[in-house]
C-alpha cells in the first residue's frame, strides 16, 4: 500500500534524556509517519546506526536495540517493548544490557537462531519462516548475507535475518547485515525499506541503489552507514519514483 501523501513529508525532532555523559544529556530523534490501510498511524523512530523504534496503535516494537555503540542510549527512558527484533548477534545489534532494559512481562523477542543460543531465549526464526504477533502483524524472516567474495566471513549464507513486516496493510522491509543478495527480487509490495550501506560490510551506494530499483519501496532509508557517503544513494536514485530520506542512522 502507498503512504498517505499527507503523512509522507511529516519529520518530527524529540528528544530524550540518555544519562549517559555530563556534557550529552540529550539524545535527539527524528520520526516519520505512515498511514496503514485502515488509516491509523505507523511511526518509525531513528535512533541510531541499526537501531530504531516502530509504534503502532498503542505497541512498541524496537529493533536491534544497542546501549553502548555511540551514541550511547539510555533505553530506559524509552516505554518498555511489547516486541523485539534483533537480526543478528554482532555487537552492534545484539545487546543483552539494551534487551534488559526495555522487556517486560509478555515482551516477545524475535531474533535469527544464533542469537537465541547466546541469549538463552527468545523466538527464532530461521530465513524463510515467519509468525504473526499482536495487532495481526506478521513478521516474516528474509535471508540477509554477504556475496562478494572475501566478504562472506562477516555475514555468511543462512545465519543472518532481515524482516518484513506487515502491519495492516503496511509492509516494511529491514534487510538487516546484507548485500544486494537475488532473494530480493522476490519481495513485493514494499512501502518501506531500510537498507544497510556500510561498506566492506554491508552494500555499497551502489549497491543500495540496484538493490532499491530492485525492491521498488516507495520509501528507502539507507542506515547502518557509518563513514560511508549515503547521501551517493539519492543521487544514483534520482528519477526514480523512490523517496529517499537520509535520518540519523550512523
Amino acid at each position: 500500500m502507498k503512504a498517505l501523501p499527507i503523512f509522507a513529508a511529516i519529520i518530527m525532532t524529540i528528544s530524550f534524556s540518555t544519562g549517559c555523559s555530563a556534557s550529552s544529556d540529550f539524545q535527539t530523534f527524528q520520526t516519520d509517519e505512515f498511514k496503514t490501510n485502515s488509516g491509523k498511524t505507523v511511526t518509525i523512530t531513528a535512533i541510531k546506526h541499526a537501531s530504531m523504534r516502530i509504534q503502532y496503535d498503542g505497541l512498541e516494537i524496537q529493533v536491534d536495540p544497542v546501549v553502548k555503540f555511540e551514541p550511547q542510549t539510555n533505553y530506559s527512558a524509552f516505554p518498555k517493548a511489547d516486541v523485539i527484533l534483533i537480526t543478528h548477534e554482532h555487537f552492534d545489534h545484539f545487546d543483552p544490557a539494551a534487551i534488559t532494559a526495555l522487556k517486560k512481562n509478555g515482551t516477545q523477542i524475535i531474533v535469527n537462531p544464533a542469537v537465541q543460543k547466546k541469549l538463552g531465549s527468545g523466538t527464532a526464526l530461521k530465513n524463510g519462516e515467519s509468525l504473526t504477533i499482536a495487532k495481526g502483524i506478521k513478521i516474516e524472516a528474509i535471508p540477509a548475507y554477504n556475496t562478494t567474495p572475501g566478504r562472506t566471513q562477516f555475514h555468511p549464507k543462512g545465519r543472518d535475518n532481515g524482516y518484513v513486516l506487515t502491519i495492516d496493510g503496511l509492509r516494511i522491509y529491514i534487510a538487516g547485515d546484507t548485500e544486494d543478495i537475488p532473494e530480493m527480487a522476490a519481495l513485493s509490495d514494499i512501502d518501506v525499506a531500510f537498507l544497510p550501506c556500510n561498506q566492506p560490510y554491508t552494500m555499497t551506494p551502489e549497491q543500495v541503489a540496484k538493490a532499491a530499483k530492485t525492491i521498488k519501496p516507495k520509501t528507502l532509508f539507507p542506515y547502518h552507514y557509518s563513514e560511508t557517503p549515503v547521501k551517493r544513494v539519492a543521487e544514483l536514485l534520482k528519477g526514480e519514483s523512490i523517496d529517499v530520506r537520509i535520518r540519523n542512522y550512523k
